[in-house]
């Protein structure tokens, strides 16, 4: 269903199975999948596909404009997934060609009040952030992270799967899969247990990743450390997960107990 007062452009593709509400406009390069719901006053543009069962809801802006002053409009793109809720006044903006002219964003994730998601983000699936957080440009968040409410990512920033970020934090190193980061410049806090036992991890592994994770923040040297590792904890699923995060991008900082000092 369609309200009589919304503008959708004529190129527009859209479900016949969505629902889109008063006084929201659709541009002509936006596609909108089944069962999608678009509340009032919602303005979609640029070249931006949304998928299946997402829902939209008033005053949010998607595929606007990149805030970047290299952009020059070029052909980018947004790709949003499925089943995903974006909430009051959210921003998510298209790629950049600097930086590859993808913005992504996966399902089921919850964008809550007047967050915002730049240019060139990659946003996994199960991803939480909370009102008021800004994604600076080229941030990668893995699945099953939480971002506390007013907490800021800074630009390339990444953020390994199921990390949980606490309120207020500013997130200027990259955070290791399972950590729990905190503080005004952020530093790793520990594990974040309670999610992996939510997650039903076997019980071993969790220990195996406690353990680990000791050695691994044992010094400031990371690689140093890593190299000490004992072998058998590189059998362990979750601390292979963290290894190669921290091994993968070399020339991007790692939170650490020791990012406070």
């Amino acid at each position: 269903m369609i309200h009589k007062t919304a503008i959708i452009d004529s190129k527009a593709k859209i479900s016949t199975s969505a629902k889109i509400g008063a006084y929201s406009v659709i541009g002509p390069n936006v596609e909108i999948g089944d069962n999608t719901i678009i509340h009032s006053q919602v303005n979609i543009s640029g070249n931006t596909i949304i998928g299946k069962g997402n829902k939209i809801y008033p005053f949010a802006a998607i595929g606007n404009d990149p805030q970047d002053l290299k952009f020059n409009d070029e052909e980018t793109k947004l790709i949003i997934g499925d089943n995903n809720k974006i909430r009051e006044y959210v921003t998510i903006h298209p790629g950049t060609e600097g930086g590859g002219g993808l913005t992504k964003i996966g399902n089921k994730c919850l964008f809550m009040i007047s967050s915002h998601v730049a240019h060139d983000c990659r946003v996994g699936n199960n991803v939480i952030i909370a009102n008021n957080v800004p994604l600076g440009g080229h941030v990668t968040i893995e699945d099953n992270v939480v971002i506390g409410g007013n907490s800021a990512v800074q630009q390339f920033t990444r953020i390994g799967q199921m990390a949980m970020i606490g309120g207020m934090t500013g997130v200027l190193h990259d955070v290791i899969p399972y950590g729990l980061s905190i503080g005004n410049r952020n530093y790793l806090q520990g594990l974040n247990l309670i999610g992996l036992r939510r997650a039903n991890f076997e019980n071993k592994d969790i220990l195996g990743l406690s353990e680990a994770y000791k050695e691994i923040f044992a010094t400031k040297n990371l690689t140093d450390n890593l190299s000490k590792l004992n072998g058998e904890f590189k059998k362990n699923p979750l601390v292979k997960n963290v290894i190669e995060f921290i091994t993968k991008d070399k020339k991007r900082s790692i939170c650490t107990p020791f990012s406070k000092e």
